[in-house]
């Protein structure tokens, strides 16, 4: 460290160069300038409306940062390995420029909630951008939806085909999934919303700040109401990544369905090829790498949110170093589902689905099973031996090779004198759509309830 640190007055050694390298944070935290910037200046103005500084210091710090901002901004501010975080980079900057006066910005503050503020700054940013990009994804389905209203796809349970379902029903399932990340997002920004700053080390201080303005100057809805909260706390960073993990969770689980419709066994999708990527060695081979990556990157966001919490689980209140450790996590988080959200839009958006295939699905696995059995319930059998009747009469269609609504109707009788030549309206798949009743059924008339329910949310949000 060839400068003196700003906290060295109470040591008599200088840090050891391996113990600054291994301490320093600044190739992380440097990303957090904009915040850093916005709170001191904030936190300045305060200090001159309340005389704790003069107000012509307290104009000279402004423009001080005011210029540091620019240099941050064009690049031309020199970071070197002699700083330690960011806080003090700008701070050690600020002196240079103006000279002492620079070292009145940190009165009645300290780093402890000068960095929860920078962190509670970020998230309300980040969050604003995943909540779009979240957006960006229900919008790329639910054109998709528009798209393939009236196709029709095997519906799965266990993975097996179990009853015909419209893909636009199917592609909703994510709409509502994402929705719901989306409120999970404003409730976490909702509880982040509130500043830190005044709380100084953990005791506040004696200097008369007014805590309230510098809140309301930097848009928050209030202050954190006790010293010590504000500054050990980090439910704020965690709820965030949990977030994120959930939002990565989805995207896998649609990753792995897509995945497995572009195989040749499911045929189902096409995936577009500027979302695809071939083999070194096969020239035949198409793969769905983007949507791989995102299901492998959901592991990767995990264990940001394992990390952070590690980090939390035993620390005794308030501010300790450990906490250092809590902004890779945060960043890489946020980072890697902002992009998971983008690509995946960009392969909703550009995907082709096999109509024609689905339909096929659905003819050789006798998925119309289940309304044979309720015709035979709306005739007056009870469900149970009704389920029995069918299961037979599907033992009956698998063992000759042949689709239900293809037995012949004197064939079917055998099994119930309860069938009657209505029955092949049953059986047949859009008709078994169409008389879907439930509401958020997979029905045509009920799916675009829906889709009219989202646009009109994604609207007015």
């Amino acid at each position: 460290m060839a400068k003196k640190a700003l906290w060295s007055g109470r040591f008599r050694e200088p840090l050891s160069p391996a113990a600054f390298n291994f301490s320093r944070s600044i190739n992380v935290d440097e990303l957090l300038w904009r915040e850093d910037i916005a709170g001191s200046l904030a936190h300045v103005e305060m200090l001159g409306a309340q005389q704790i500084i003069s107000n012509t210091d307290a104009e000279k710090i402004n423009r001080g940062l005011k210029s540091i901002a620019k240099e941050l901004e064009s690049g031309a501010f020199n970071f070197t390995d002699e700083m330690e975080d960011i806080h003090l980079a700008i701070e050690q900057r600020l002196i240079e420029k103006i000279g002492p006066t620079g070292g009145k910005l940190h009165t009645g503050r300290s780093r402890n909630d000068q960095v929860a503020l920078d962190e509670r700054l970020y998230l309300r940013s980040a969050i604003d951008e995943l909540r779009s990009a979240i957006r960006k994804l229900q919008t790329a389905l639910l054109d998709q939806s528009k798209t393939h209203l009236t196709t029709i796809m095997p519906g799965y349970t266990h993975l097996q085909r179990a009853q015909p379902v419209l893909l636009s029903h199917h592609l909703l399932a994510y709409v509502s999934m994402f929705g719901r990340d989306d409120e999970r997002l404003a409730e976490c920004a909702h509880r982040a919303d509130l500043s830190p700053l005044g709380a100084a080390a953990l005791a506040g201080t004696s200097y008369p700040l007014d805590r309230e303005s510098v809140a309301s100057a930097l848009g928050f809805r209030g202050v954190v109401m006790n010293s010590i909260d504000a500054v050990s706390d980090r439910d704020h960073i965690i709820e965030l990544v949990s977030h994120c993990s959930i939002i990565m969770m989805h995207l896998s689980r649609i990753a792995e369905e897509l995945i497995l419709w572009a195989t040749r066994e499911f045929g189902f999708v096409t995936m577009s090829d500027s979302v695809s990527t071939g083999s070194s060695i096969m020239p035949q081979k198409k793969n769905p790498d983007m949507a791989e990556l995102v299901r492998g990157k959901t592991g990767r966001v995990y264990g940001d949110l394992f990390s952070l919490l590690t980090i939390m689980k035993a620390l005794p209140l308030a501010y300790n170093r450990d906490m250092q450790e809590d902004k890779e996590p945060l960043f890489d988080a946020v980072k890697t589902t902002h992009a998971s959200l983008g690509i995946m839009a960009e392969v909703i958006a550009t995907n082709t689905y096999n109509a024609a295939r689905m339909q096929s699905s659905i003819e050789s696995d006798h998925l119309t099973a289940t309304e044979l059995a309720d015709y035979l319930v709306r005739k007056g059998l009870p469900f149970r031996n009704a389920h029995e009747v069918t299961g037979k009469i599907v033992g009956y269609a698998e063992a000759n090779n042949i689709a239900l609504r293809a037995i012949d109707l004197k064939v079917l009788k055998t099994f119930s004198d309860l069938i009657e030549k209505d029955i092949y309206d049953s059986l047949d798949p859009e008709r078994s759509i169409a008389m879907k009743a439930t509401s958020g059924s997979t029905s045509v008339n009920e799916v675009k309830r829906q889709i009219k329910h989202w646009q009109k949310k994604l609207l007015h949000q």
